[in-house]
C-alpha cells in the first residue's frame, strides 16, 4: 500500500508536538524538582534488580499510557524525514533513554523512585506508539482527508504550526477535572456524604473575568490560526465541546461521585456568556486591532490570575479525587504550569504575527 508522506510543514507541527509532549514527562517525572541529594544508589543496580520489586499494575499501564503518545509523535516526526525501520529504531531508542534518563535522575529525589519496570513499561509504550504511527502513515485515504481539512482550515507556516501546538498545549491544561472550565482556580470543596451537597461559597467575579479573558485568549489565538476568522465561533464551540467531554470522562474517572461536575459552576458559565459575545465582535476587528486587543487581555489574565485570584497549590484538590496516588498530584501541578505559561507563549505568537 503507498504510504501518505508528511510535508516539511506538516512535519513541523508534529515536531513541536513531541517537543512539548517531552517537557510533559520531564515534569511528571521530576516534580516537584526539590530535595535533590544522593542516595548512595547504583543505576546499574536499579537496572539489575528483580523487575516485580517495584510492580504495581497501575503503574505499569500508567508508565506505558504515558509513553505512547510520544511514540507516536516522535515516529510521525521522524517518518517525513526517515525510511520506516530508521524511523521506527530512533523513535524507540529516543524514548528509552529518556525513560532512562529519568530513572536516573530520580535516584536523586527522595521522593521518586526509580525502577527497571518503569523503564520496561515506558519502552514498550513509544514502541507501540512509534509502531501506530508508522501504521498511520500507510492510511492514505484517511490522512488525506484529514490534512485537506487542515489545508482549508488553517493558514500555513512555521509560524501558524507553533500556534497550533499552542493550542494543543492549552487544550492539554484545561482537561484536569479538578480545574473549572476555562478556570484557573484548583476545586477543593466537596461534600462529605454521599448525595449531599457541597458548601456553596459565595460568587466570584474576579474568577468570571479570569474564565472570560481565558476563552477571549482562545478566541484570538484562534483568529490568528483560522483562513477565515468568521468560522472562529465555530471553532471555538468545537473546542469546547471537546475539553467539556473529555473533562466529564476524567471527572467520572478520577473524582468521586460528589465531585463529578464540580468544574461546571456559576462563574465559568457567565465569563463563558461574556467571553462569547465580546468575541463576536473582536472578529470584525482588524488583524492589527485583533493583536492589540489580544495582548492587552492577555495581560489583564495575567494580573487577575497573579495579583487577584487565590490560585491554591495542586494539593488542594486532592480531597475531591477517590485516588491519591502521587501521579495526581504530578498531573494537578502541570496543568497548574501550563496555566502560567500559557499566556506568556500567546504573548509571543501574538508578537510573532502581527505583521503576517
Amino acid at each position: 500500500m503507498p504510504e501518505f508522506f508528511l510535508t516539511e510543514s506538516r512535519a513541523r507541527l508534529r515536531t513541536w508536538l513531541a517537543v512539548v509532549y517531552t517537557l510533559f514527562i520531564v515534569y511528571a517525572s521530576l516534580s516537584p524538582f526539590s530535595g535533590w541529594r544522593d542516595q548512595g544508589l547504583n543505576f546499574i543496580d536499579v537496572l539489575e534488580q528483580p523487575l516485580l520489586l517495584t510492580y504495581t499494575a497501575f503503574d505499569a499501564i500508567l508508565n506505558l499510557l504515558s509513553y505512547l503518545p510520544l511514540g507516536l509523535f516522535l515516529g510521525l516526526a521522524l517518518r517525513a524525514r526517515l525510511n520506516p525501520l530508521p524511523s521506527l529504531i530512533c523513535a524507540c531508542a529516543l524514548g528509552i533513554a529518556l525513560s532512562a534518563g529519568m530513572e536516573f535522575m530520580q535516584m536523586y529525589l527522595p521522593t521518586r523512585t526509580s525502577s527497571n519496570l518503569d523503564v520496561l513499561t515506558n519502552s514498550t509504550g513509544t514502541l507501540i506508539g512509534a509502531l501506530i504511527a508508522l501504521s498511520i502513515t500507510r492510511w492514505t485515504g484517511l490522512y488525506t482527508r484529514l490534512t485537506s481539512w487542515r489545508d482549508r482550515t488553517f493558514s500555513h507556516g512555521k509560524i501558524m504550526d507553533f500556534g497550533l501546538a499552542l493550542l494543543a498545549l492549552w487544550v492539554f491544561g484545561q482537561i484536569n477535572p479538578s480545574l473549572p472550565i476555562l478556570g484557573n482556580v484548583f476545586i477543593s470543596a466537596v461534600a462529605h456524604q454521599p448525595f449531599a451537597a457541597a458548601a456553596s461559597a459565595p460568587f466570584d467575579a474576579w474568577e468570571s473575568a479570569a474564565v472570560m479573558l481565558n476563552l477571549l485568549m482562545l478566541g484570538t489565538l484562534l483568529l490568528t490560526l483560522l483562513r477565515n476568522p468568521s468560522t472562529v465561533i465555530n471553532a471555538l464551540l468545537l473546542v469546547l465541546t471537546g475539553v467539556a467531554l473529555v473533562k466529564f470522562i476524567t471527572a467520572a474517572v478520577l473524582l468521586k461521585s460528589s465531585a463529578m461536575l464540580l468544574w461546571v459552576n456559576s462563574e465559568a458559565v457567565l465569563g463563558i456568556l461574556l467571553g462569547s459575545v465580546l468575541l463576536l465582535a473582536t472578529r470584525r476587528l482588524s488583524h492589527g486591532n485583533v493583536i492589540r486587543f489580544g495582548v492587552l487581555q492577555t495581560l489583564g489574565y495575567i494580573v487577575i490570575a497573579h495579583f487577584v485570584l487565590d490560585s491554591r497549590t495542586p494539593a488542594a484538590a486532592m480531597s475531591i479525587y477517590h485516588w491519591h496516588y502521587g501521579h495526581l498530584l504530578n498531573y494537578n501541578g502541570l496543568a497548574q504550569t501550563i496555566t502560567l505559561i500559557f499566556p506568556a507563549l500567546l504573548l509571543l505568537h501574538l508578537w510573532r504575527v502581527r505583521n503576517v
